[in-house]
């Protein structure tokens, strides 16, 4: 029997022989992968692509290597191929029972209150929002961006065009002292 066909390759490889087993592996992985291209829809790929869909068949097959039964040259391979199709299926049912997602209009408004009013309570939120109103535009976005959105002195400094990361600090601590003497008189 030739020492390089399937059918000897995984006898051997059965046996316990790691070097027939890379063999294997070295020969149906590029053919796997070829067969495999396309096979998953653009639409189900997420982080997986074919590469990692013969990987994940040829380690499944390892695994249960030893329950394989040769039934000839091919028998290999199509059990491999088979073994890819079934994690391109696994992936679809997968994607599809996954959520989907909805695109929602712009001027969709939520009537549940928002992370913020729901931390400083309703009325609380509204002297908040009347002391902002009074504001500068640049002093309102520095505050904005500070306790809403969490940025940093330095991201500040560019939003309102301020030199320096410490005069953006000190642009946040002027208007939010001015906001607390406004919110504090209502």
């Amino acid at each position: 029997m030739d020492p390089e066909s399937s059918v000897e390759l995984v006898r051997r490889a059965q046996a316990g022989d790691q070097a027939a087993l890379n063999r294997l592996i070295e020969r149906y992985r590029p053919r796997l992968r070829r067969w495999a291209t396309g096979r998953l829809p653009r639409h189900a790929r997420d982080f997986a692509d074919t590469e990692d869909l013969v990987q994940e068949a040829l380690l499944g097959t390892i695994r249960n290597f030893e329950h394989f039964q040769q039934r000839g040259e091919w028998a290999f391979q199509a059990y491999l191929r088979r073994a890819v199709l079934n994690r391109v299926r696994d992936e679809i049912r997968r994607f599809d029972a996954r959520p989907r997602r909805q695109q929602l209009p712009d001027r969709a408004a939520s009537h549940e209150p928002s992370p913020l009013e729901a931390a400083v309570g309703h009325e609380f939120f509204e002297r908040y929002e009347a002391a902002l109103a009074v504001l500068s535009d640049v002093d309102r976005e520095a505050v904005i961006a500070k306790l809403e959105l969490g940025c940093t002195y330095d991201e500040i400094a560019l939003l309102v065009d301020k030199p320096s990361p410490d005069a953006a600090r000190m642009c946040v601590t002027r208007a939010l002292d001015h906001v607390a003497r406004l919110m504090s008189t209502r």
